[in-house]
């Protein structure tokens, strides 16, 4: 086979049975139910644990509730997950809140079953093959933000607190069986947190549209996703009880996770140390680097972004146009413009650099970049040179 078809030899894969629409929250007993689950562990965040909504679907699902992790869960949470999993003699996982949650969720399901250190599981080559699939167990996942897109992905990122690096977890069967995506479960979402984890679906949605790797249904996926964040974002900020725009504001995060199958980018390769690093929130990362990012890859990039440009119906379609809405829409919905706004500074370049080259999203950003290529973009993000 010659290099030009070579490309076409690939493995793809699609998500899971999805249940949306307002008010399907209360069909979560049933759908539990419907995976043998009589005493699920319901793991959420800190934040929503004593909030009705939870008490609520722990109640119907006669489910006991653990919460201790972090806005980036650690390794050292999800052993925490096992114990309580464990200690309390349960038969399945319910995933509910936002990325973090459902990240640490979804990595607990996979652990209760393993002889193996979480570790041992990285997103390597082909440790996932070590896995014990039968002990793993069903998680039905329920978002409560519109961003990660974490439910209908088969990975979990988490953070290995020793190493001060995050690392991808990863098998097919991590992906959860149900999905419950409900707007109303997402009204209480602050305007700045709406903004960031819309703007990190936009993106997974934006970065999996740029990959180099061939997935044309991905790709198509990803162009409607930042489609519609772009028409239902600003309205999701500005008009917190929206459910139309909360619900296509879901839609788009499960799009882009969905997209990402194709491959990420200079965004996450930088994202994820800088997490690790600074403790910062993901998505506010990611939408912060975006511009900049984008301004690194256009010479490989331009003619895809133009044709983006004029699907989302910008005005005389051209890179700068794009660019350009992508500065608007930050600055109209308060995303800083630098990551010098929020506390890091590039006193860590160099490892950043590194970190970054080592990152699994690296391998698909449309260049090659290197250490010192990536800790350059990382100096102008939080200096604001475009």
């Amino acid at each position: 086979m010659n290099d030009d078809l070579a490309k076409y030899t690939v493995n793809w894969n699609y998500p899971t049975a999805v249940k949306a629409g307002v008010g399907r929250i209360c069909e979560l007993p049933k759908w539990c139910a419907s995976l043998g689950m009589k005493r699920p562990l319901l793991v959420t965040e800190p934040g929503l644990a004593d909030m009705a909504i939870v008490r609520d679907a722990a109640a119907a699902s006669a489910a006991a509730v653990f919460s201790k992790i972090k806005g980036n869960p650690t390794g050292r949470n999800v052993d925490d997950g096992v114990a309580a999993y464990r200690a309390g003699g349960h038969d399945g996982v319910i995933a509910f809140g936002g990325g973090s949650a459902l990240d640490a969720a979804k990595a607990v399901a996979l652990m209760v079953g393993q002889d193996r250190p979480l570790w041992d599981f990285e997103d390597v080559g082909d440790n996932f093959q070590r896995v014990k699939v039968e002990g793993m167990v069903p998680v039905v996942a329920v978002p409560t933000t519109a961003g990660t897109g974490s439910e209908v992905g088969r990975a979990s990122v988490i953070t290995d607190d020793d190493a001060k690096v995050k690392r991808i977890i990863f098998h097919p069967r991590m992906l959860p069986a149900v999905v419950i995506l409900d707007p109303t479960l997402t009204v209480g979402l602050p305007p700045r947190l709406t903004a960031a984890t819309g703007m990190d679906a936009l993106s997974h949605n934006l970065e999996a549209y740029c990959s180099p790797f061939f997935h044309p249904m991905a790709a198509g996926i990803a162009l409607e996703g930042m489609r519609i964040v772009k028409d239902w974002l600003p309205r999701a900020v500005a008009q917190g009880d929206d459910l139309a725009a909360r619900a296509e504001m879901l839609v788009a995060s499960s799009m882009g996770a969905t997209a990402f199958q194709r491959g990420l980018g200079a965004m996450h390769a930088l994202a994820h140390p800088l997490g690790a690093h600074h403790d910062a929130h993901h998505g506010t990362l990611n939408a912060v680097l975006m511009p900049y990012v984008l301004q690194a890859n256009r010479e490989a990039i331009e003619p895809r972004i133009v044709a983006a440009a004029r699907y989302l119906n910008l005005p005389a379609p051209s890179f700068t146009t794009f660019l350009d809405w992508i500065l608007a829409l930050r600055e109209h919905i308060g995303i800083p413009h630098t990551l010098a706004a929020i506390g890091i500074d590039a006193s860590d370049d160099a490892t950043i650099g590194e970190l970054a080259v080592a990152d699994g999203s690296h391998a698909t950003n449309p260049i090659a970049f290197t250490a010192v290529q990536y800790g350059e973009i990382f100096r102008r993000a939080v200096e604001g040179q475009l």
